[in-house]
């Protein structure tokens, strides 16, 4: 996360209408929640993870921020978890996303 971005936050947010602006920094704010009380990954299936051990309610939101901005926005959600949770957990989110839009891990 650069300078400017810490400072206004991501391009691609600040240029969302306000309506999907709202939507998106609350699903970024349960991202967090998620990666703190939950993890992105479990070694097994069951409670808020599939049979592929990712987090069901992760990925509903990855899905989400896919369909208001694709890939750029996927991205900044990343980077946002990166920033707030570290390393681990940002690559915990990319195996959870795999499959979503354009996502690659």
């Amino acid at each position: 996360m650069s300078i400017l971005e810490r400072l206004f936050g991501y391009p691609v947010i600040r240029q969302l209408p306000p309506q999907h602006k709202k939507e998106v920094n609350k699903l970024l704010a349960e991202l967090v929640k998620i990666g703190k009380m939950d993890d992105f990954l479990s070694t097994q299936p069951g409670g808020p993870f599939n049979v592929r051990c990712h987090n069901v309610h992760a990925r509903k939101i990855g899905q989400r921020l896919n369909e208001i901005g694709g890939l750029e926005l996927m991205q900044a959600a990343r980077s946002h978890v990166k920033n707030k949770l570290k390393d681990v957990m940002a690559e915990h989110l990319d195996y959870c996303w795999q499959d979503i839009g354009e996502w690659q891990p």
